[in-house]
């Protein structure tokens, strides 16, 4: 890889000195821009360009053409200069040069890729400015049909410049002013490049000088969204492959990242912060929209689930004589309605007064021991209202284990949105014996444990219970029983939903034996996931439309061992 900076300047005279002081030791050769700056900038750029000779050439506009004019003017110097790879940096001070080391890794890595910084704000930036960015992130995604970009507005990125040349040699229309960043990104993911992105703290300077142009940039940022959304459409239409998107479809769910959970949630709860829970209600719906139309895999499994219901109990009240994709939007929605009940419940918002927990008492007697408990629970309802539980004579820490690799960023919003809160997620890729030992501690602590028995792992293909499911057989992790076994402490199934209004929450001990002879191990665990299946089928079935497993969850594992093999 062969690697240029190309640093877009436009009457920056405040920083640009001290950024290329800060770059000359990394030994790239640098291409700078000035985009038709007034004088006393243009005498500056001169100076600075003469005094860095060796590895600076500077580029002149006669006139200010926008930014993104100036990034391509670079981006097309250095291709002809024999780089396969550019590095923007802007010139305001805005980004973290010492990340430039880990940026440059990542394009080694990942040559083919267009690198980006993944913005990091700190409490500089105006918040106009970070709630705006959720609407084009939103527009993004649905002008990619996918989630791969996460921003498409930093201008701290890596271009593979082979790309960017068929690109701009295309004829295609490319915004040359506050547009640029978004639009050449998402066409080059149209074009087949994937993007990688780099976490980067990002400030706004006391002195810093914006040229945002109010009403003309929206306006030009405007008119690129609707001509990427009709792209788009157009794209859709004819059939041509948004080439980015990768076709995993045999993939195992937790090979998968999670459709949009962490920017879902992130753009939810900023909503939720700026204008409470109504306000978040009314943009999760557009958000809800966007995934149904989009997620053909998600629609099929959701569908598939319900008809299941509905052969199981023909007569089922809450859905239709025939379920179509209508009852799957309904799905859908159960599911938005689910997320704002989670941050609700972060937010210690719901009350013990509205759940009804007929059984509480058996664990809270417990916990007032001193001895903490595993809950065995599933993607059906709201988990999170779990936390009411803890809320008796004494505060109990509640550790949710997940298996995301966002686990730290959900807790960092957690504690965002409610500092006292004692739910705290553990992420884990496998169960192991240090996850045993870790867990261990916390029940000697007097903490509830949390784990999720409905969903198999990567990590646990081969190592699963068969057990009747809604009439036919489904694989039940082996891993949360065979833990629960190994910790000291009382076992219980939770399952909470909302039902008329209520938040009806359903405790009862998991009395079947975890531990015994090694030698009748499988029975036990089959009979173990019998019983959790049947409580769990009981419970989907009063309320299936709040049930989140959007994936083939009878879905054979020897199936899923070979396809991920492949």
């Amino acid at each position: 890889m062969k690697l240029a900076l190309v640093i877009p300047n436009y009457n920056h005279v405040h920083y640009i000195a001290a950024t290329l002081t800060a770059l000359k030791p990394l030994g790239l050769h640098c291409f700078l821009v000035d985009d038709g700056s007034d004088d006393s900038t243009r005498y500056l750029l001169n100076e600075l360009a003469a005094e860095h000779a060796d590895w600076v050439t500077l580029l002149t506009h006669p006139f200010n053409r926008g930014k993104g004019a100036a990034v391509v003017t670079g981006l097309r110097a250095a291709w002809q200069a024999g780089y396969s790879h550019a590095l923007q940096v802007d010139a305001d001070g805005q980004h973290d040069l010492n990340d430039i080391k880990p940026m440059i890794a990542t394009a080694e890595q990942h040559p083919e890729a267009l690198i980006s910084g993944l913005p990091q704000y700190d409490e500089s930036i105006p918040k106009a400015r970070l709630y705006g960015r959720y609407i084009t992130h939103f527009w993004v995604w649905v002008e990619t049909l996918s989630l791969q970009i996460q921003d498409s507005m930093c201008g701290f990125r890596v271009y593979p410049l082979a790309e960017c040349n068929a690109l701009f040699s295309s004829g295609e229309n490319i915004g040359e002013r506050m547009d640029f960043d978004t639009e050449i990104m998402v066409r080059l993911f149209w074009r087949g490049t994937p993007t990688q992105h780099l976490p980067t703290k990002v400030i706004y300077p006391e002195n810093g000088v914006s040229h945002f142009r109010g009403f003309a940039d929206n306006w030009q940022i405007s008119k690129m969204h609707t001509r990427l959304f009709f792209g788009m459409l157009r794209r859709k239409l004819t059939g041509q492959r948004f080439a980015s998107t990768t076709t995993t479809e045999a993939k195992h769910w937790s090979s998968i990242s999670e459709r949009g959970s962490l920017w879902g949630l992130k753009l939810l709860m900023s909503s939720y912060r700026l204008g409470g829970h109504w306000l978040a209600r009314l943009l999760m719906y557009p958000v809800i929209g966007y995934f149904f139309i989009t997620g053909r895999e998600s629609r099929a499994a959701s569908l598939d689930f319900l008809q299941r219901v509905k052969r199981f109990q023909p007569q089922h009240p809450q859905l239709s004589d025939e379920p179509s994709w209508r009852d799957s939007l309904r799905h859908f929605l159960n599911f938005g309605d689910a997320a704002l009940d989670r941050i609700d419940a972060w937010c210690d918002r719901i009350t013990l007064s509205q759940v009804d927990f007929p059984d509480r008492d058996q664990l809270t007697d417990h916990l007032e021991t001193g001895r903490g408990a595993v809950l065995l629970v599933s993607h059906l309802g709201n988990i999170e209202l779990c936390r009411a539980i803890s809320i008796h004579s004494r505060d109990v820490k509640v550790n949710v284990m997940v298996m995301t690799d966002h686990a730290a960023n959900f807790n960092e919003m957690i504690k965002q949105l409610n500092p006292d809160s004692q739910l705290h997620l553990l992420q884990v890729s496998e169960l192991s014996p240090a996850t045993a030992m870790l867990l261990q501690q916390k029940v000697d602590d007097g903490e509830i444990v949390v784990i999720a028995a409905d969903r198999t792992s990567r990590h646990s293909v081969g190592r699963v219970q068969y057990v009747p499911f809604l009439g036919e057989p489904a694989a039940f992790p082996e891993g949360p029983f065979i833990l629960a076994g190994l910790l000291d402490c009382p076992v219980f199934t939770l399952f909470c939903i909302h039902e008329q209004g209520r938040y009806v929450a359903q405790l009862q001990p998991f009395d079947v034996p975890l531990t015994g002879p090694r030698s009748q191990r499988q029975q036990r665990l089959q009979h173990a996931t019998e019983l959790y299946a049947a409580r769990l089928e009981q419970m989907a079935l009063r309320a299936p439309l709040q049930w989140f497993n959007f994936y083939d969850f009878w879905r054979k594992d020897a199936a899923l061992s070979r396809e991920d093999d492949a």
